[in-house]
């Protein structure tokens, strides 16, 4: 195996994409190329996420039928915790505050616009 890029199901990819560009993520890849998007990949650094609509995939792959969010968390290994928790604060919603966890490491959560939970976290010295 060599990495790993989560296709995430979204209702709104534009509301997505913006979501994404505040938190520093930039569209590398769409389809289409402009207008109404089914598809988009983002990156920031190292991070590769894809965004899809459910109705792109519902007559090939039913099972594809979630609602928003959920039970799944991705946890982004991040440099300048503090500034980058500094940028955010006041722009999404934090779920968890910035804190030392036990296993060492400097972490806040936020909820996406679609419901995630994103962790981002640091392992300061």
């Amino acid at each position: 195996m060599e990495n790993l890029t989560p296709n995430i199901f979204v209702k709104d990819i534009n509301a997505t994409i913006s979501f994404y560009n505040a938190l520093g993520f930039e569209k590398t890849m769409s389809v289409p190329e402009t207008g109404n998007y089914d598809w988009v990949m983002m990156m920031n650094g190292n991070v590769t996420i894809m965004f899809q609509t459910f109705s792109s995939l519902k007559s090939d792959l039913p099972q594809i039928n979630r609602t928003d969010g959920g039970s799944l968390l991705f946890y982004v290994k991040i440099r300048s915790i503090r500034k980058f928790y500094e940028q955010l604060k006041n722009k999404v919603q934090i779920i968890a505050e910035l804190n030392k966890t036990f296993y060492g490491a400097t972490e806040f959560s936020i909820l996406d616009n679609n419901g995630y939970v994103l962790t981002f976290a640091e392992d300061e010295s």
